[in-house]
C-alpha cells in the first residue's frame, strides 16, 4: 500500500451542527478541517494512527470557526420589514409602518418599528443590541453575586468566531446575537464566562461552578443548552446580514 493510503469513516457528533467525513492518511503530518458546502460535511483529514475519539475530539474544538464557515455558506437574513427571526428563540416578525414609532417595540410575535424605510434596519439592530446589553448585564450581575466575584465591565459586539469571551482583568463581551437564542443557550454562555471569573481554565472546578451557575437560571444541564447553542449558531450568525 502506497504512503499515500487513506482510509474514510462518516461520523455525527453531538457538539458539531453537520456530520464529520474523517480522512486517515498515512501520509498526513497533521489534521487538516474543510468544510464541503455542496455535501454539507466537515472533512477532517488526519495521521493514520490518529484515533476516531481523538479526532473528533479535535474537530469539536474547531467548533467556533465550524459555526463561522457554516454561516458565510448560506444566505443572509436581513432586516426588511416582513421577515421573521428568533428573539430569545421566539420566532417574531419585523413590521414595517408610517404610523409605528421610530424606536421599535417588542408587541407579542411583532417587532414593529416606523420612521424612514431606509433606517429600518439600523433601528432594528440598535433595539436589538440593547436589549441584549440589558438582558446580559442583568443575569451576569446575578450569578456573578452568587459565585462572589464582580465583573469589572459587561459589553457586546459581533465577534464571527465566539460568543463571550472574560479578559483576565475580568471585563466580559458577549455577541449581541445571543439575544436570539433561546434563553437556556444565552444563559450557558453566561454562566460560562462568569465561571471564568473564578477559574481561567477548563478543569473539574471550572465546571463544576458552571453548571451551579448555570442552575441559578435555567432549568436543565450545561451539556444540552450548549448542544442547543450549537444547532441554533449558525443561523444566529446570518441573521442581520445580506440584502
Amino acid at each position: 500500500m502506497s504512503s499515500s493510503a487513506r482510509s474514510k469513516e462518516l461520523a455525527v457528533h453531538p457538539d458539531l451542527p453537520v456530520p464529520v467525513e474523517i480522512h486517515a492518511v498515512r501520509s498526513a503530518r497533521r489534521l487538516r478541517l474543510r468544510f464541503d458546502e455542496r455535501r454539507q460535511v466537515l472533512k477532517l483529514t488526519c495521521p493514520a494512527r490518529t484515533s476516531r475519539r481523538a479526532a473528533l475530539a479535535w474537530a469539536v474544538e474547531q467548533r467556533e470557526w465550524v459555526e463561522t464557515q457554516i454561516a458565510d455558506a448560506l444566505p443572509g437574513e436581513p432586516f426588511v420589514p416582513g421577515a421573521r427571526i428568533p428573539i430569545e428563540g421566539c420566532e417574531t416578525r419585523l413590521m414595517w409602518g408610517p404610523d409605528h414609532g421610530r424606536v421599535p417595540r417588542l408587541e407579542a410575535d411583532e417587532l414593529r418599528c416606523g420612521g424612514p424605510a431606509q433606517a429600518f434596519p439600523r433601528r432594528v439592530e440598535t433595539y436589538l443590541r440593547r436589549m441584549a446589553l440589558d438582558t446580559l448585564s442583568r443575569e451576569t450581575a446575578a450569578i456573578a453575586a452568587v459565585a462572589g466575584v464582580t465583573p469589572r465591565s459587561v459589553a457586546v459586539g459581533d465577534a464571527n468566531t465566539r460568543w463571550g469571551s472574560c479578559s483576565a482583568d475580568r471585563r466580559i463581551r458577549y455577541s449581541w446575537r445571543l439575544i436570539l437564542a433561546p434563553p437556556a443557550a444565552r444563559r450557558y454562555v453566561v454562566a460560562h464566562e462568569v465561571a471564568h471569573l473564578v477559574h481561567l481554565d477548563h478543569g473539574a472546578a471550572f465546571k463544576q461552578l458552571e453548571a451551579r451557575l448555570f442552575a441559578v437560571l435555567s432549568d436543565g444541564a450545561v451539556a444540552a443548552a450548549r448542544s442547543l447553542l450549537r444547532a441554533v449558531g449558525p443561523r444566529l450568525k446570518r441573521i442581520g446580514r445580506g440584502d
